[in-house]
Protein backbone atom coordinates (compact mmCIF):
# COMPACT_ATOMS: atom_id res chain seq x y z
CA UNK A 1 0.00 0.00 0.00
CA UNK A 2 1.04 3.38 -0.58
CA UNK A 3 0.29 6.53 1.04
CA UNK A 4 0.18 10.31 -0.91
CA UNK A 5 -0.59 13.65 0.12
CA UNK A 6 -2.70 15.17 -2.85
CA UNK A 7 -2.35 19.19 -2.54
CA UNK A 8 -5.45 21.24 -2.92
CA UNK A 9 -6.44 24.75 -2.07
CA UNK A 10 -3.89 26.70 -0.60
CA UNK A 11 -3.18 24.16 2.26
CA UNK A 12 -5.00 20.94 1.98
CA UNK A 13 -3.97 17.72 1.32
CA UNK A 14 -6.24 15.00 0.31
CA UNK A 15 -4.68 11.99 1.49
CA UNK A 16 -4.78 8.63 -0.85
CA UNK A 17 -4.05 4.86 0.09
CA UNK A 18 -3.63 2.45 -3.13
CA UNK A 19 -2.43 -0.96 -3.96
CA UNK A 20 -0.94 0.46 -7.47
CA UNK A 21 -4.50 -0.54 -9.36
CA UNK A 22 -6.87 0.71 -6.74
CA UNK A 23 -7.29 3.97 -4.57
CA UNK A 24 -9.55 5.45 -1.21
CA UNK A 25 -9.10 8.75 -0.85
CA UNK A 26 -9.92 11.02 2.58
CA UNK A 27 -11.75 14.14 2.34
CA UNK A 28 -11.52 15.01 -1.61
CA UNK A 29 -12.34 19.30 -0.87
CA UNK A 30 -11.92 19.18 -4.53
CA UNK A 31 -12.05 16.76 -7.28
CA UNK A 32 -10.16 17.71 -9.95
CA UNK A 33 -6.40 17.23 -8.31
CA UNK A 34 -8.02 13.84 -7.29
CA UNK A 35 -8.66 13.07 -10.62
CA UNK A 36 -5.77 13.89 -12.04
CA UNK A 37 -3.78 11.86 -9.74
CA UNK A 38 -6.04 8.95 -9.96
CA UNK A 39 -5.26 9.15 -14.19
CA UNK A 40 -1.89 10.00 -13.51
CA UNK A 41 -1.70 6.81 -11.63
CA UNK A 42 -3.89 4.23 -13.80
CA UNK A 43 -5.97 3.72 -10.37
CA UNK A 44 -9.94 2.95 -10.41
CA UNK A 45 -11.62 4.92 -7.26
CA UNK A 46 -12.66 2.49 -4.52
CA UNK A 47 -13.94 4.38 -1.99
CA UNK A 48 -13.98 7.72 0.47
CA UNK A 49 -13.67 8.31 3.85
CA UNK A 50 -14.72 11.54 4.90
CA UNK A 51 -13.91 12.92 8.76
CA UNK A 52 -16.34 16.10 8.69
CA UNK A 53 -18.91 18.23 6.96
CA UNK A 54 -16.38 21.30 5.82
CA UNK A 55 -16.64 22.30 2.63
CA UNK A 56 -12.52 22.17 1.85
CA UNK A 57 -13.47 17.86 2.68
CA UNK A 58 -16.13 17.40 0.89
CA UNK A 59 -16.46 19.56 -1.71
CA UNK A 60 -15.57 17.16 -4.79
CA UNK A 61 -17.77 14.69 -3.68
CA UNK A 62 -20.55 15.06 -5.80
CA UNK A 63 -18.23 15.00 -8.93
CA UNK A 64 -16.28 11.91 -7.82
CA UNK A 65 -19.85 9.90 -7.96
CA UNK A 66 -19.38 9.08 -11.39
CA UNK A 67 -16.11 7.89 -10.63
CA UNK A 68 -16.37 5.85 -7.23
CA UNK A 69 -16.89 2.05 -7.46
CA UNK A 70 -17.46 1.61 -3.57
CA UNK A 71 -18.73 3.10 -0.65
CA UNK A 72 -18.29 6.53 0.56
CA UNK A 73 -17.85 6.26 4.79
CA UNK A 74 -18.47 9.30 6.69
CA UNK A 75 -19.86 10.92 9.93
CA UNK A 76 -23.11 9.55 11.01
CA UNK A 77 -24.12 12.80 12.57
CA UNK A 78 -23.29 15.20 9.87
CA UNK A 79 -24.99 16.11 6.63
CA UNK A 80 -23.58 15.35 3.72
CA UNK A 81 -24.19 15.93 0.03
CA UNK A 82 -23.91 12.59 -1.28
CA UNK A 83 -25.56 9.32 -0.35
CA UNK A 84 -22.83 7.91 2.63
CA UNK A 85 -22.16 4.96 5.22
CA UNK A 86 -22.70 6.80 8.05
CA UNK A 87 -20.11 6.12 10.93
CA UNK A 88 -19.45 6.58 14.48
CA UNK A 89 -17.21 5.16 17.57
CA UNK A 90 -17.31 1.37 17.14
CA UNK A 91 -17.85 0.90 13.85
CA UNK A 92 -15.62 -0.63 11.41
CA UNK A 93 -14.99 0.25 7.36
CA UNK A 94 -13.22 -2.27 5.51
CA UNK A 95 -11.41 -0.49 1.91
CA UNK A 96 -9.05 -2.17 -0.05
CA UNK A 97 -8.74 -5.19 2.31
CA UNK A 98 -7.70 -2.83 5.53
CA UNK A 99 -9.85 -2.23 8.43
CA UNK A 100 -10.41 1.39 9.66
CA UNK A 101 -11.74 1.64 12.79
CA UNK A 102 -14.34 4.77 13.50
CA UNK A 103 -13.33 6.90 16.58
CA UNK A 104 -15.64 10.12 17.83
CA UNK A 105 -13.38 13.35 18.06
CA UNK A 106 -15.74 16.37 18.22
CA UNK A 107 -14.64 19.71 19.04
CA UNK A 108 -14.22 21.04 15.60
CA UNK A 109 -17.02 20.36 14.04
CA UNK A 110 -19.84 18.16 16.90
CA UNK A 111 -19.93 14.76 14.61
CA UNK A 112 -16.12 15.06 13.48
CA UNK A 113 -15.16 11.51 13.27
CA UNK A 114 -11.75 10.05 12.10
CA UNK A 115 -10.47 6.78 10.78
CA UNK A 116 -7.13 4.32 12.41
CA UNK A 117 -6.05 1.37 10.23
CA UNK A 118 -3.85 -0.19 12.74
CA UNK A 119 -2.36 -2.71 10.27
CA UNK A 120 -2.35 -0.57 6.76
CA UNK A 121 -1.26 -4.02 4.59
CA UNK A 122 2.78 -3.49 4.80
CA UNK A 123 5.36 -3.01 6.55
CA UNK A 124 4.41 0.62 7.38
CA UNK A 125 3.19 1.86 10.51
CA UNK A 126 -0.50 2.13 11.77
CA UNK A 127 -2.76 5.30 9.99
CA UNK A 128 -4.56 8.24 11.33
CA UNK A 129 -6.78 10.08 9.37
CA UNK A 130 -8.03 12.69 11.71
CA UNK A 131 -9.41 15.30 9.37
CA UNK A 132 -9.19 18.63 11.16
CA UNK A 133 -8.66 17.76 15.12
CA UNK A 134 -5.20 17.14 15.21
CA UNK A 135 -2.61 19.25 12.91
CA UNK A 136 0.98 19.02 13.67
CA UNK A 137 1.93 21.03 16.53
CA UNK A 138 -1.70 22.42 16.57
CA UNK A 139 -5.18 20.85 16.78
CA UNK A 140 -8.36 22.39 15.15
CA UNK A 141 -10.53 25.27 15.88
CA UNK A 142 -13.49 25.04 18.40
CA UNK A 143 -16.71 25.49 15.72
CA UNK A 144 -19.14 23.75 17.23
CA UNK A 145 -17.63 21.75 19.78
CA UNK A 146 -16.71 22.34 23.68
CA UNK A 147 -12.82 22.81 25.28
CA UNK A 148 -13.59 19.85 27.03
CA UNK A 149 -14.65 17.63 24.00
CA UNK A 150 -12.01 18.55 21.85
CA UNK A 151 -9.58 18.17 24.60
CA UNK A 152 -10.92 14.39 25.19
CA UNK A 153 -11.36 13.68 21.21
CA UNK A 154 -7.07 14.55 21.90
CA UNK A 155 -6.59 12.17 24.57
CA UNK A 156 -8.26 10.00 22.39
CA UNK A 157 -5.48 10.29 19.93
CA UNK A 158 -2.93 10.23 21.69
CA UNK A 159 -3.92 7.01 23.23
CA UNK A 160 -3.33 5.13 19.80
CA UNK A 161 0.56 3.60 19.48
CA UNK A 162 3.44 6.18 19.15
CA UNK A 163 4.72 4.93 15.72
CA UNK A 164 0.91 5.80 13.92
CA UNK A 165 1.01 8.07 10.92
CA UNK A 166 -0.44 11.37 11.58
CA UNK A 167 -2.08 12.19 8.40
CA UNK A 168 -4.21 15.47 8.98
CA UNK A 169 -5.56 17.88 6.10
CA UNK A 170 -3.93 20.85 6.12
CA UNK A 171 -0.19 22.19 5.93
CA UNK A 172 -0.24 24.47 8.96
CA UNK A 173 2.83 23.06 10.53
CA UNK A 174 5.33 25.61 10.77
CA UNK A 175 2.45 28.09 11.83
CA UNK A 176 1.25 25.99 14.29
CA UNK A 177 5.15 25.39 15.86
CA UNK A 178 6.03 29.48 16.21
CA UNK A 179 3.13 29.12 18.73
CA UNK A 180 4.20 26.06 19.99
CA UNK A 181 7.80 27.80 20.30
CA UNK A 182 6.33 30.57 22.50
CA UNK A 183 4.97 28.24 24.65
CA UNK A 184 7.96 25.85 25.66
CA UNK A 185 10.70 27.73 24.05
CA UNK A 186 13.29 25.59 25.94
CA UNK A 187 11.52 22.10 23.78
CA UNK A 188 14.69 21.29 22.11
CA UNK A 189 12.88 18.70 20.29
CA UNK A 190 10.51 20.89 19.35
CA UNK A 191 13.61 23.71 18.10
CA UNK A 192 14.77 20.53 15.92
CA UNK A 193 11.77 19.57 14.28
CA UNK A 194 10.73 23.19 13.59
CA UNK A 195 14.72 23.43 11.83
CA UNK A 196 13.72 19.94 9.84
CA UNK A 197 9.76 21.31 8.58
CA UNK A 198 11.81 24.68 7.39
CA UNK A 199 13.90 22.84 5.17
CA UNK A 200 10.94 20.78 3.81
CA UNK A 201 8.96 23.79 3.08
CA UNK A 202 11.61 25.26 1.24
CA UNK A 203 11.89 22.71 -1.24
CA UNK A 204 8.15 22.60 -1.26
CA UNK A 205 8.07 19.19 0.34
CA UNK A 206 4.95 18.39 2.80
CA UNK A 207 5.40 18.02 6.68
CA UNK A 208 3.28 15.54 6.72
CA UNK A 209 2.32 12.86 7.84
CA UNK A 210 3.91 13.52 11.38
CA UNK A 211 3.84 10.86 13.82
CA UNK A 212 2.20 10.59 17.01
CA UNK A 213 5.13 10.00 19.38
CA UNK A 214 6.46 13.39 17.83
CA UNK A 215 3.31 14.92 18.71
CA UNK A 216 3.14 13.99 22.33
CA UNK A 217 6.96 15.78 22.31
CA UNK A 218 5.92 19.20 20.76
CA UNK A 219 2.52 19.51 20.44
CA UNK A 220 1.12 22.08 23.48
CA UNK A 221 -2.58 20.75 23.16
CA UNK A 222 -1.70 17.18 24.16
CA UNK A 223 0.78 18.57 26.59
CA UNK A 224 -1.13 20.39 28.58
CA UNK A 225 0.22 18.37 31.96
CA UNK A 226 3.56 19.56 31.40
CA UNK A 227 4.80 22.33 33.49
CA UNK A 228 5.89 24.52 31.02
CA UNK A 229 2.82 24.59 29.10
CA UNK A 230 0.85 24.96 32.31
CA UNK A 231 2.81 28.16 33.40
CA UNK A 232 2.48 29.44 29.86
CA UNK A 233 -1.41 29.13 29.92
CA UNK A 234 -1.41 30.60 33.25
CA UNK A 235 0.32 33.69 31.92
CA UNK A 236 -1.55 34.35 28.91
CA UNK A 237 -4.60 34.19 30.91
CA UNK A 238 -3.47 35.99 33.96
CA UNK A 239 -5.40 33.34 36.25
CA UNK A 240 -4.74 31.89 39.26
CA UNK A 241 -2.79 28.28 39.56
CA UNK A 242 -4.32 25.74 38.25
CA UNK A 243 -3.18 22.06 37.24
CA UNK A 244 -6.68 21.15 35.83
CA UNK A 245 -5.52 20.10 31.93
CA UNK A 246 -8.93 21.31 30.42
CA UNK A 247 -9.12 24.64 31.79
CA UNK A 248 -4.63 24.65 30.40
CA UNK A 249 -6.25 23.68 27.13
CA UNK A 250 -8.98 26.14 27.14
CA UNK A 251 -6.42 29.01 27.50
CA UNK A 252 -4.32 27.74 24.89
CA UNK A 253 -6.60 27.52 22.22
CA UNK A 254 -8.20 30.97 22.72
CA UNK A 255 -4.41 32.40 22.40
CA UNK A 256 -3.83 30.59 19.97
CA UNK A 257 -7.26 31.82 17.92
CA UNK A 258 -5.40 35.24 17.87
CA UNK A 259 -2.01 34.19 17.88
CA UNK A 260 -0.03 35.91 14.56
Amino acid sequence: MKLEAIAAFADNYIWMLHDGAEALVVDPGDAGPVLDALAARSLRLAGILVTHHHADHIGGLIELLPHLRGPIFGPAHERMPVPITPCQSGDHCQLLGQNFQVLDVPGHTAGHIAFYCDQPGDANAPLLFCGDTLFSGGCGRLFEGTPAQMFASLQTLAALPGNTRVCCTHEYTLANLRFAREIEPANAELATYQQWCLERRQRDLPTLPSSLSLELQINPFLRCSEPAVIVAAQSFAAAGQTNNPVEVFTHLRQWKNNYR
